[in-house]
Protein backbone atom coordinates (compact mmCIF):
# COMPACT_ATOMS: atom_id res chain seq x y z
CA UNK A 1 0.00 0.00 0.00
CA UNK A 2 2.54 2.15 0.78
CA UNK A 3 4.34 1.91 -2.39
CA UNK A 4 0.62 2.79 -4.71
CA UNK A 5 0.19 5.86 -2.67
CA UNK A 6 3.91 6.85 -3.20
CA UNK A 7 3.55 6.20 -7.21
CA UNK A 8 -0.15 7.87 -6.77
CA UNK A 9 1.94 10.82 -5.01
CA UNK A 10 4.06 10.78 -8.21
CA UNK A 11 1.41 10.90 -10.69
CA UNK A 12 -0.86 13.35 -8.76
CA UNK A 13 3.16 15.96 -8.86
CA UNK A 14 3.04 15.32 -12.62
CA UNK A 15 -0.29 16.57 -13.41
CA UNK A 16 0.19 19.59 -11.01
CA UNK A 17 3.58 20.30 -13.01
CA UNK A 18 2.50 20.01 -16.81
CA UNK A 19 -0.50 22.68 -16.98
CA UNK A 20 2.14 25.01 -15.18
CA UNK A 21 5.03 23.62 -16.85
CA UNK A 22 2.91 24.60 -20.30
CA UNK A 23 1.73 27.85 -18.81
CA UNK A 24 5.45 29.36 -18.47
CA UNK A 25 6.06 27.99 -22.52
CA UNK A 26 3.59 30.15 -23.22
CA UNK A 27 4.60 33.07 -21.35
CA UNK A 28 8.20 33.12 -23.36
CA UNK A 29 6.45 32.90 -26.38
CA UNK A 30 7.20 35.95 -28.00
CA UNK A 31 4.62 37.71 -30.32
CA UNK A 32 4.62 37.58 -34.08
CA UNK A 33 4.49 41.21 -33.86
CA UNK A 34 7.65 43.90 -34.49
CA UNK A 35 7.80 47.62 -35.21
CA UNK A 36 10.60 50.10 -35.49
CA UNK A 37 10.87 53.97 -35.44
CA UNK A 38 13.90 54.67 -37.54
CA UNK A 39 15.74 58.04 -39.12
CA UNK A 40 16.62 57.37 -42.64
CA UNK A 41 19.87 58.88 -44.62
CA UNK A 42 18.48 58.76 -48.50
CA UNK A 43 21.09 59.05 -50.76
CA UNK A 44 20.43 58.53 -54.71
CA UNK A 45 22.70 57.35 -57.16
CA UNK A 46 21.84 59.30 -60.11
CA UNK A 47 24.31 58.85 -62.24
CA UNK A 48 22.74 56.93 -64.97
CA UNK A 49 19.94 59.55 -65.50
CA UNK A 50 18.80 60.14 -68.87
CA UNK A 51 17.46 63.27 -70.54
CA UNK A 52 16.16 63.54 -74.34
CA UNK A 53 15.50 67.23 -75.05
CA UNK A 54 13.21 67.04 -78.58
CA UNK A 55 15.44 68.42 -81.00
CA UNK A 56 18.39 69.42 -79.01
CA UNK A 57 20.59 67.28 -78.90
CA UNK A 58 23.56 68.99 -77.43
CA UNK A 59 21.71 69.50 -74.32
CA UNK A 60 20.29 65.62 -74.44
CA UNK A 61 22.47 62.40 -73.20
CA UNK A 62 25.15 61.58 -72.89
CA UNK A 63 25.56 65.41 -72.69
CA UNK A 64 23.62 66.23 -70.17
CA UNK A 65 21.97 63.96 -67.01
CA UNK A 66 20.49 64.52 -63.87
CA UNK A 67 21.42 65.04 -59.88
CA UNK A 68 19.00 64.30 -57.49
CA UNK A 69 18.86 65.65 -53.91
CA UNK A 70 19.76 63.50 -50.93
CA UNK A 71 17.24 63.74 -47.98
CA UNK A 72 16.65 62.94 -44.11
CA UNK A 73 13.10 62.06 -43.27
CA UNK A 74 11.68 59.21 -40.35
CA UNK A 75 10.38 55.65 -41.33
CA UNK A 76 8.05 53.66 -39.82
CA UNK A 77 8.17 49.62 -39.92
CA UNK A 78 6.22 46.70 -39.43
CA UNK A 79 7.23 43.04 -38.86
CA UNK A 80 5.63 39.75 -39.29
CA UNK A 81 7.73 36.55 -38.16
CA UNK A 82 6.64 33.08 -39.36
CA UNK A 83 9.14 31.56 -37.52
CA UNK A 84 12.54 32.65 -35.27
CA UNK A 85 14.02 33.13 -38.70
CA UNK A 86 11.56 33.81 -41.61
CA UNK A 87 9.45 37.40 -41.53
CA UNK A 88 7.85 39.30 -44.00
CA UNK A 89 8.67 43.61 -43.13
CA UNK A 90 6.67 46.22 -44.85
CA UNK A 91 8.41 49.70 -44.94
CA UNK A 92 6.41 53.65 -44.60
CA UNK A 93 7.68 56.44 -45.70
CA UNK A 94 7.10 59.48 -47.79
CA UNK A 95 10.73 61.76 -48.74
CA UNK A 96 11.21 64.68 -50.44
CA UNK A 97 13.98 65.34 -53.37
CA UNK A 98 15.17 68.16 -55.33
CA UNK A 99 16.60 67.35 -58.92
CA UNK A 100 18.80 69.47 -61.11
CA UNK A 101 20.75 69.00 -64.28
CA UNK A 102 24.36 67.99 -65.20
CA UNK A 103 26.43 68.12 -67.68
CA UNK A 104 25.02 70.47 -70.49
CA UNK A 105 21.65 71.48 -68.33
CA UNK A 106 24.33 71.87 -65.17
CA UNK A 107 22.83 74.03 -62.51
CA UNK A 108 19.33 74.16 -64.12
CA UNK A 109 16.58 73.81 -61.48
CA UNK A 110 13.95 70.61 -62.99
CA UNK A 111 12.10 70.62 -60.16
CA UNK A 112 11.18 68.57 -57.09
CA UNK A 113 9.24 66.11 -56.00
CA UNK A 114 7.84 63.52 -52.78
CA UNK A 115 8.31 59.39 -53.19
CA UNK A 116 5.83 57.31 -51.20
CA UNK A 117 7.74 53.66 -51.62
CA UNK A 118 6.04 51.25 -49.83
CA UNK A 119 7.79 48.16 -49.27
CA UNK A 120 7.26 44.48 -49.10
CA UNK A 121 10.61 42.25 -48.07
CA UNK A 122 11.05 39.00 -46.97
CA UNK A 123 13.86 38.52 -44.25
CA UNK A 124 16.11 35.51 -42.92
CA UNK A 125 17.10 36.61 -39.63
CA UNK A 126 20.18 34.39 -37.92
CA UNK A 127 19.55 33.82 -34.41
CA UNK A 128 22.68 32.23 -32.62
CA UNK A 129 24.00 35.11 -31.73
CA UNK A 130 22.37 36.21 -28.19
CA UNK A 131 21.05 39.80 -28.26
CA UNK A 132 22.69 40.67 -31.05
CA UNK A 133 20.42 39.65 -34.23
CA UNK A 134 21.26 40.14 -37.60
CA UNK A 135 19.05 39.58 -40.96
CA UNK A 136 18.82 40.05 -44.84
CA UNK A 137 15.88 40.85 -46.82
CA UNK A 138 14.70 40.85 -50.45
CA UNK A 139 11.63 42.28 -51.91
CA UNK A 140 9.95 44.66 -54.26
CA UNK A 141 8.93 48.56 -53.57
CA UNK A 142 5.85 50.27 -55.70
CA UNK A 143 7.16 54.35 -55.66
CA UNK A 144 4.64 56.72 -56.38
CA UNK A 145 5.53 60.02 -57.04
CA UNK A 146 3.24 63.31 -55.78
CA UNK A 147 3.62 66.94 -54.88
CA UNK A 148 5.35 67.02 -58.47
CA UNK A 149 6.85 70.72 -58.93
CA UNK A 150 8.64 72.33 -62.15
CA UNK A 151 11.41 74.36 -61.52
CA UNK A 152 10.35 77.35 -63.69
CA UNK A 153 13.78 79.48 -62.60
CA UNK A 154 15.66 80.08 -65.70
CA UNK A 155 18.99 79.21 -66.05
CA UNK A 156 21.00 79.62 -69.39
CA UNK A 157 17.52 80.97 -70.81
CA UNK A 158 16.21 77.36 -70.07
CA UNK A 159 13.41 77.03 -67.51
CA UNK A 160 11.61 74.16 -66.85
CA UNK A 161 7.68 74.63 -66.84
CA UNK A 162 6.16 71.34 -66.39
CA UNK A 163 7.12 67.43 -65.28
CA UNK A 164 6.06 64.36 -64.13
CA UNK A 165 7.77 61.53 -62.64
CA UNK A 166 5.65 58.11 -63.42
CA UNK A 167 4.70 55.36 -60.75
CA UNK A 168 7.12 52.43 -60.95
CA UNK A 169 8.24 49.25 -59.59
CA UNK A 170 11.43 48.17 -58.26
CA UNK A 171 13.61 45.95 -56.12
CA UNK A 172 15.36 46.36 -52.68
CA UNK A 173 18.18 44.61 -51.32
CA UNK A 174 18.56 44.84 -47.23
CA UNK A 175 20.63 43.81 -44.30
CA UNK A 176 21.17 44.69 -40.77
CA UNK A 177 20.74 43.93 -37.17
CA UNK A 178 18.70 44.05 -33.76
CA UNK A 179 20.58 44.08 -30.38
CA UNK A 180 17.63 43.65 -27.81
CA UNK A 181 18.53 44.51 -24.42
CA UNK A 182 15.40 42.48 -23.06
CA UNK A 183 12.39 40.78 -24.55
CA UNK A 184 10.69 43.41 -26.14
CA UNK A 185 13.22 46.69 -26.33
CA UNK A 186 15.85 47.15 -29.14
CA UNK A 187 17.77 49.36 -30.87
CA UNK A 188 18.28 48.65 -35.11
CA UNK A 189 20.72 49.55 -37.84
CA UNK A 190 19.67 48.91 -41.49
CA UNK A 191 21.25 49.34 -45.17
CA UNK A 192 19.11 49.14 -48.06
CA UNK A 193 19.83 49.38 -51.85
CA UNK A 194 16.74 50.11 -54.16
CA UNK A 195 16.58 50.06 -57.90
CA UNK A 196 14.42 52.68 -58.69
CA UNK A 197 14.52 53.98 -62.06
CA UNK A 198 11.52 56.18 -63.03
CA UNK A 199 10.59 57.84 -66.78
CA UNK A 200 9.90 60.73 -66.58
CA UNK A 201 8.02 63.92 -69.07
CA UNK A 202 8.82 67.57 -68.85
CA UNK A 203 8.04 70.62 -70.69
CA UNK A 204 11.20 73.58 -71.50
CA UNK A 205 10.61 77.28 -71.80
CA UNK A 206 6.77 75.89 -72.30
CA UNK A 207 7.75 74.34 -75.59
CA UNK A 208 10.12 71.93 -75.79
CA UNK A 209 9.50 68.23 -74.58
CA UNK A 210 12.36 66.56 -72.71
CA UNK A 211 11.42 63.26 -71.82
CA UNK A 212 14.50 60.85 -70.01
CA UNK A 213 15.05 58.18 -67.37
CA UNK A 214 14.99 59.27 -63.67
CA UNK A 215 17.97 56.47 -62.16
CA UNK A 216 17.14 57.36 -58.62
CA UNK A 217 18.80 53.78 -56.98
CA UNK A 218 18.84 55.40 -53.50
CA UNK A 219 20.68 53.73 -50.65
CA UNK A 220 19.05 53.91 -47.72
CA UNK A 221 20.64 54.09 -44.56
CA UNK A 222 18.85 54.16 -41.24
CA UNK A 223 19.00 53.64 -37.30
CA UNK A 224 16.33 53.23 -34.52
CA UNK A 225 14.29 51.67 -32.01
CA UNK A 226 12.54 48.30 -32.29
CA UNK A 227 10.00 47.22 -30.17
CA UNK A 228 8.98 43.65 -30.49
CA UNK A 229 5.45 42.98 -28.66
Amino acid sequence: MQRVSVVGAMVAAALMACPLGQAAKADDTQSPWQVRVRALGVLPASSGSTVNVQGVPALSSPNSGLSIGNSIVPELDISYYFTPNVAAELILGVTPHNITGTGALANTNIGRAWLLPPTLLAQWHFTDFGPFKPYIGLGLNYTIFFGQSAGYTPTNGLGVTNLTLHNTVGGALQVGFDYMFDKHWGVNFDVKKYLLRPTYNATVNGTIPVTGTAAIDPWIIGAGVTYRF
